[in-house]
């Protein structure tokens, strides 16, 4: 039996830490909770003295609500999610912020096996479809406040598809899309891994582009606190971040993903077929009916600039906001407020203690 829950003998209490007071920790069951499932199960969290319970949520409103009203400590969030609670978008106006990008890129967008039989075959051979047939389809996507809808919105644009006219979005919470798509209540959706493969697997659905070639390297998940967290359990905040580091170093490295996927398919994690999640991971992603491709990228958890919440990215999430019509007030609103919700400067103090935390290397002659 896998532990849930880690606490630590070493932690020495400071005036920023709650001497061993659990940290709620949520998440949803996706493949790239795998970062926080992974400290868990390898003692991350307890090695960088961080009792840390984890918590799987049934979709992103109620991860958000949850940080909100201080039933979590942090979570696995959309990078959107923090722009929209910061500024009061869709809930309570509260200040959140992360210092740690999780991943980068991670979704795909499915269409049905009935668009598949009736001739669908990319975004030119939907818009045809629509327009001859006179009806809006019906698309999920997870949360309002995420990639996801960013995505599938440019998507549709870019093949003249207009969203609320050709195309309905509705918010269905990642682990039901599938269920919904089956039962023919959908015709497509966008999410993470596994749901594309699951689909796939299947034969309910099929892949038609990922989030790495619409978006190359675009902010998917993040380390979501409340910035009165962050200062009042200072030590906390900073120790799940540089377990979480180590994790996504961990996650990131090709021999340990077949590890990842067994861990993933867990019945208290992701819930998901072991073929299905390893299919995102594995670096050779199966699209659907014949189309195999690598993929060297399709979650990157570490990489190069992976983890810091870097301004270019949380422009890139104040754009889309805008153009989905989902800024209450001006760009410049958002802009103003986007260093304190994208804290590199908790990122750079979190790497610093990690490095100085790790024996120093001697060489010998």
């Amino acid at each position: 039996m896998l532990k849930i829950s880690a606490s630590s003998k070493n932690k020495r209490p400071s005036a920023k830490s709650s001497a061993g007071k659990p940290v709620r920790l949520g998440f949803i069951a996706l493949s790239d909770c795998a970062p926080i499932v992974m400290a868990q199960e390898l003692g991350l969290f307890k090695k960088h003295g961080v009792n840390v319970v984890l918590s799987r949520e049934a979709g992103w409103a109620t991860i958000r609500d949850k940080i909100l009203y201080r039933e979590l400590e942090a979570a696995h969030a959309t990078a959107p999610m923090l722009f929209a609670s910061t500024l009061g978008l869709g809930s309570v106006r509260t200040p959140c912020l992360t210092g740690l990008l999780l991943n980068l890129n991670g979704n795909g967008i499915t269409l049905s096996e009935k668009l598949w039989r009736k001739g669908v075959r990319d975004g030119h051979s939907l818009r045809e479809y629509v327009k001859s047939h006179g009806e809006p389809l019906v698309f999920g996507v997870v949360f309002p406040f995420s990639s996801h809808n960013f995505l599938l919105r440019q998507w549709l644009k870019s093949h003249d598809l207009i969203p609320g006219r050709d195309a309905q979005i509705a918010i269905v919470p990642p682990a039901q899309v599938f269920q919904n798509l089956k039962a023919g209540h959908l015709d497509g959706y966008c999410v993470g891994e596994p749901w594309n493969s699951v689909a796939v697997a299947s034969r309910v659905g099929w892949c038609v582009a990922s989030s790495a070639d619409l978006a190359p390297r675009h902010p998917e998940k993040a380390l979501m606190v409340r910035q009165d967290f962050a200062k009042s359990r200072e030590d906390d905040h900073l120790g799940l971040i540089m377990a979480l580091i180590e994790s996504c170093r961990f996650c990131d490295a090709p021999e340990n993903r077949e590890r990842i996927a067994e861990v993933l398919a867990q019945p208290q994690y992701v819930n998901a077929p072991i073929q299905a999640i390893r299919a995102g991971l594995s670096g050779t992603f199966d699209f659907g009916h014949g189309r195999v491709e690598k993929f060297t990228d399709f979650h990157v958890f570490s990489r190069g600039d992976a983890n810091e919440p870097l301004p270019h990215r949380a422009e890139w999430i104040i754009s889309h906001l805008e153009d989905c019509g989902l800024l209450n007030g001006p760009v410049a609103e958002a802009s103003l407020v986007a260093g304190e919700i994208f804290r590199r400067d908790i990122y750079h103090q979190a790497l610093s203690r990690l490095s100085a935390s790790q024996p120093s290397k001697t060489t010998t002659k």
